[in-house]
């Protein structure tokens, strides 16, 4: 392993601790990503910043097709993961930070037993932000097991999404804490809707389709059926734009990259990048 990845892993393993023990995350944009640290902050939560500017080395000065390029090789260099061992990512994921034994659902933020996994009425499931169907990838080990798509969802607010995709509109999905659906479409709550957005967006640049699955991309469309396409791009973009990345989602960037797929998603990282390659 080159020397830098090791430098790279060992600074992020001391500010994922930093995250983990309740500091505060740093918004990552241009301005702060390479700058000094403030007086006030930790020097675990300014090795943060140095480990993450690293991580993006080969992205630097890139816009547009370039960047969206650039990113691709960084963060196909990944750990991927069984289906069934989703399910144990995802408690760590996907933990309540104010009670350890649950997690937090995705759509509803309903806070729900680690153990209540499985598909009953009551259960949380494994629900696939990307769907699985369009590109018809399935659970195989890729996409269909890449967790930072995959999130925990009551098991009926999961089956009202289905497939469908994303945009503003529709009547009360019920316990959904307050997210909407019609007949094509699925608008998820307002606390969450920058966390869809930016999965979406790291699924069309994770997979391009050169490792022998589909190249996903987002469009301007609903029904788009087995497509590997999911809509609409310019309401997610709208939806980035609104709900800029939190602590919880900034966690979980860091426990996915240290201690389960070794990769990032950039625009959690760097929200404004979406912008630039859409």
């Amino acid at each position: 392993m080159p020397a830098v990845r090791i430098r790279r892993r060992k600074a992020v393993a001391l500010a994922s601790a930093a995250v983990l023990a309740g500091l505060a995350v740093p918004t990552l944009t241009p301005a702060t990503a390479g700058a000094s640290a403030p007086a006030h902050e930790t020097p675990a939560a300014q090795a943060r910043v140095d480990a993450v500017a690293d991580y993006y080395d080969g992205a630097e000065g890139k816009t547009g097709e370039a960047l969206k390029s650039a990113l691709n090789s960084i963060i196909s260099d990944q750990t991927k993961l069984s289906y069934s061992a989703v399910w144990d990512a995802l408690k760590e994921t996907d933990e309540d930070p104010s009670n350890s034994g649950n997690v937090i659902l995705l759509y509803s933020g309903v806070s729900r037993s680690k153990s209540l996994n499985g598909g009953d009425v009551g259960d949380w499931n494994r629900e696939h932000v990307w769907a699985k169907s369009h590109g018809d990838f399935g659970t195989s080990t890729g996409p269909g097991t890449d967790i930072h798509h995959l999130r925990p969802a009551d098991v009926q607010v999961n089956s009202v999404r289905g497939n469908k995709d994303f945009d503003n509109g529709g009547s009360a999905v019920a316990n959904g804490g307050g997210s909407l659906t019609d007949s094509d479409s699925f608008e998820p709550r307002d606390a969450v809707k920058g966390d869809v957005a930016r999965m979406i967006f790291y699924m069309a640049v994770r997979y391009e389709g050169t490792d022998g699955w589909p190249d996903l991309e987002p469009n301007g469309s609903v029904n788009n059926g087995s497509a590997p396409y999911i809509g609409k791009l310019d309401v997610l973009k709208a939806w980035n734009e609104q709900d800029p990345p939190d602590a919880f989602e900034q966690r979980r960037n860091d426990v996915i990259h240290e201690s389960y797929q070794h990769n990032r998603n950039p625009f959690i990282d760097h929200p404004e990048w979406v912008e630039s390659i859409w």
